[in-house]
């Protein structure tokens, strides 16, 4: 195994949701829009104080945080706990890639949603500008390794796309059970690895 030199900060995402402008107004009434409670690490994404419910054919999960800003079609991202809580399957799939998955209810204070898709496993992956990309001799859509050098439960985890713009920032994200499996957590740093 060889390591790329300049780590790379992790990320981890807890079960969350993007909202359509239509969406949102139907959950939290006429006119609403996002309120910033954090920004992210990501330039122009933040953490917002709306929270829904996300309501399945087995079970629910109160307290859903939305992410701003709005986008063009609702996503859910959830983990495979998550999942078998909800009573579905969704798949693994890049972020945006929505179609064919299955849909859930979204209950708000103002009103309810019923999809017929946008949930999702977001597919590990790590935000990279151009310079970094050719710095780390990568491109976009490319699938790389990245080592995990955590106390206890080291690890590589394979298959993490890569994504590259201008608009984002350095930064490798994983879902909670991911995380959960090598002891990673926000703000750790992981390694590109050539195997």
């Amino acid at each position: 195994m060889k390591i790329k030199e300049g780590a790379i900060i992790a990320g981890i995402s807890a079960r969350h949701l993007h909202l359509s402008t239509s969406h949102l107004e139907t959950l939290f009434g006429a006119g609403a829009s996002l309120t910033n409670y954090k920004d992210l690490r990501q330039p122009g994404q933040y953490a917002c104080d709306e929270k829904v419910t996300i309501v399945g054919p087995k079970g629910s999960f109160e307290n859903v945080r939305v992410l701003g800003p709005v986008r063009k079609d609702t996503q859910i991202e959830i983990s495979m706990t998550d999942a078998l809580k909800l009573g579905l399957t969704p798949p693994i799939r890049d972020s945006g890639d929505i179609e064919g998955t299955p849909g859930v209810e979204l209950v708000g204070p103002k009103g309810s949603v019923k999809l017929d898709k946008g949930l999702i496993i977001a597919k590990r992956h790590i935000h990279m500008l151009p310079e970094d990309a050719e710095y780390y001799g990568v491109k976009d859509k490319d699938l790389v390794a990245v080592f995990c050098d955590t106390k206890g439960r080291k690890g590589i985890l394979m298959d993490v796309l890569i994504r590259v713009s201008p608009k984002f920032a350095l930064e490798f994200h994983v879902d909670t059970d991911e995380s959960n499996a090598v002891m990673l957590k926000t703000g750790d740093l992981v390694h590109i690895v050539e195997l």
